[in-house]
């Protein structure tokens, strides 16, 4: 029982050494140039993309990490958020011609203006949060353990939702 002690000396010179050998012959730094990874979100990026499809660093993904490129399965999402937004604002202003009213008062104040400025308030709201979504979808939220772009799933059920109970009220109301 006691030979196990005198080993731990040993042992703690024989991992240092290990940790200089490793540090002489590979070194944590390798690249010839500065890290891509540090720059920050830019316009060119944008608008022409770039290389960066998916966190592939761990390091990476415990930051904040923008990427250049997206899945053309994200965009489907999207687009068919955007379609459903639309129908929702069209459905509305047909349920508001037939009696009903609009709970969320700045979208009464908006209707209350036309039908056309609530159209385009609606699609511009959509919009807007859609793209804050998908720039910041790679963070997570430690409070409530998901990533922000899974938010995008949330959006896309709650509008199937909105839709599906229009589509119902009108069936009842003009049937």
């Amino acid at each position: 029982m006691g030979g196990h002690n005198n080993l731990r000396p040993c042992w703690n010179a024989f991992l240092s050494l290990l940790t200089l050998f490793k540090n002489k012959i590979m070194p944590d730094e390798k690249r010839s140039q500065p890290d891509r990874r540090k720059k920050k979100l830019s316009l060119r990026s944008l608008l022409f993309g770039g290389r960066r499809e998916i966190i592939r660093r761990y390091e990476d993904k415990q930051n904040t990490f923008y990427v250049d490129r997206y899945r053309q399965s994200l965009f489907g999402v999207i687009v068919l958020i955007l379609f459903l937004s639309v129908i929702d604002a069209m459905l509305t202003v047909l349920l508001i011609n037939h009696g009903a009213i609009e709970v969320n008062p700045i979208m009464a104040f908006y209707l209350e203006v036309g039908p056309y400025t609530f159209l385009f308030v609606k699609y511009a709201l959509t919009s807007v949060g859609l793209l804050v979504i998908v720039i910041f979808r790679n963070i997570f939220l430690k409070p409530i353990k998901i990533h922000v772009g899974s938010f995008i799933y949330f959006i896309l059920l709650a509008f199937l939702g909105v839709v599906s109970w229009q589509i119902f009220l009108i069936h009842r109301v003009i049937a």
